[in-house]
Protein backbone atom coordinates (compact mmCIF):
# COMPACT_ATOMS: atom_id res chain seq x y z
CA UNK A 1 0.00 0.00 0.00
CA UNK A 2 1.40 3.42 -0.91
CA UNK A 3 1.26 6.07 1.39
CA UNK A 4 0.54 9.84 0.79
CA UNK A 5 2.41 12.49 2.24
CA UNK A 6 0.49 16.06 1.91
CA UNK A 7 -0.61 18.67 4.07
CA UNK A 8 -3.86 18.82 5.70
CA UNK A 9 -5.40 21.00 8.44
CA UNK A 10 -2.58 22.47 10.69
CA UNK A 11 0.31 20.43 8.32
CA UNK A 12 2.22 17.67 6.58
CA UNK A 13 0.72 14.50 7.80
CA UNK A 14 0.84 10.86 6.23
CA UNK A 15 -2.32 8.94 4.87
CA UNK A 16 -2.00 5.30 4.51
CA UNK A 17 -4.62 2.91 4.20
CA UNK A 18 -3.28 -0.73 5.57
CA UNK A 19 -5.08 -4.25 4.71
CA UNK A 20 -6.77 -4.24 8.45
CA UNK A 21 -7.66 0.01 8.19
CA UNK A 22 -9.68 -1.06 4.65
CA UNK A 23 -11.68 -4.00 6.32
CA UNK A 24 -12.94 -0.98 9.15
CA UNK A 25 -13.61 1.52 6.27
CA UNK A 26 -15.44 -1.37 4.78
CA UNK A 27 -17.61 -1.92 8.04
CA UNK A 28 -18.28 2.03 8.39
CA UNK A 29 -18.86 2.67 4.30
CA UNK A 30 -19.22 -0.50 2.50
CA UNK A 31 -17.08 -2.43 -0.08
CA UNK A 32 -13.82 -0.71 -1.27
CA UNK A 33 -14.53 -0.90 -4.44
CA UNK A 34 -18.32 0.70 -4.28
CA UNK A 35 -16.75 3.53 -2.30
CA UNK A 36 -13.83 4.12 -4.48
CA UNK A 37 -16.89 4.35 -7.43
CA UNK A 38 -18.54 6.18 -5.69
CA UNK A 39 -15.95 8.61 -4.82
CA UNK A 40 -14.60 8.93 -8.30
CA UNK A 41 -17.66 9.58 -9.57
CA UNK A 42 -18.59 11.82 -7.38
CA UNK A 43 -21.53 10.36 -5.65
CA UNK A 44 -20.35 9.80 -2.52
CA UNK A 45 -21.87 10.63 1.23
CA UNK A 46 -19.86 12.90 4.00
CA UNK A 47 -19.05 9.77 5.36
CA UNK A 48 -17.30 8.04 2.81
CA UNK A 49 -14.90 10.99 2.48
CA UNK A 50 -13.98 11.53 6.33
CA UNK A 51 -13.78 8.20 7.35
CA UNK A 52 -10.96 7.35 4.24
CA UNK A 53 -9.19 10.48 6.11
CA UNK A 54 -9.71 9.54 9.23
CA UNK A 55 -8.76 5.69 8.34
CA UNK A 56 -5.61 7.10 6.38
CA UNK A 57 -4.43 9.07 9.15
CA UNK A 58 -3.88 6.61 11.62
CA UNK A 59 -2.26 4.18 8.96
CA UNK A 60 0.03 6.95 8.69
CA UNK A 61 1.11 7.25 12.47
CA UNK A 62 -1.38 9.52 13.76
CA UNK A 63 -3.08 8.32 17.05
CA UNK A 64 -6.68 7.44 16.83
CA UNK A 65 -7.75 10.20 18.90
CA UNK A 66 -5.74 13.44 17.45
CA UNK A 67 -7.33 11.81 13.82
CA UNK A 68 -10.61 12.15 14.89
CA UNK A 69 -10.14 15.50 16.68
CA UNK A 70 -8.66 16.77 12.88
CA UNK A 71 -11.85 15.24 10.92
CA UNK A 72 -13.58 17.75 13.48
CA UNK A 73 -11.49 20.61 13.15
CA UNK A 74 -10.80 20.33 9.52
CA UNK A 75 -13.61 18.30 7.92
CA UNK A 76 -16.61 18.07 9.36
CA UNK A 77 -18.50 21.60 8.88
CA UNK A 78 -16.56 22.32 6.02
CA UNK A 79 -17.17 22.21 2.37
CA UNK A 80 -16.84 19.10 0.98
CA UNK A 81 -14.72 19.60 -1.79
CA UNK A 82 -12.54 20.57 0.46
CA UNK A 83 -11.90 17.00 1.36
CA UNK A 84 -13.04 15.74 -1.81
CA UNK A 85 -9.79 15.83 -3.55
CA UNK A 86 -7.67 14.43 -0.51
CA UNK A 87 -10.31 11.62 0.06
CA UNK A 88 -9.81 10.63 -3.65
CA UNK A 89 -6.08 10.56 -3.58
CA UNK A 90 -5.79 8.16 -0.43
CA UNK A 91 -8.54 6.02 -2.30
CA UNK A 92 -6.53 5.84 -6.00
CA UNK A 93 -3.18 5.21 -3.82
CA UNK A 94 -4.82 2.12 -1.97
CA UNK A 95 -6.22 0.78 -5.56
CA UNK A 96 -3.31 1.45 -7.65
CA UNK A 97 0.18 2.18 -6.02
CA UNK A 98 2.05 5.05 -6.43
CA UNK A 99 3.44 4.05 -10.00
CA UNK A 100 5.71 7.31 -10.11
CA UNK A 101 7.10 7.12 -6.78
CA UNK A 102 6.54 10.66 -6.33
CA UNK A 103 4.99 12.63 -3.36
CA UNK A 104 2.20 14.31 -5.16
CA UNK A 105 0.60 16.86 -3.20
CA UNK A 106 -2.96 17.36 -1.98
CA UNK A 107 -3.63 20.90 -2.42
Amino acid sequence: MADLTTFFGDGEHTFKLTPELIRELETKCGPVGALSNRVFSRNFAQADLSETIRLALIGGGTAPKRAHEMIVAYVDGWPLAESYELAAKILERALFGNPHGDQASAS
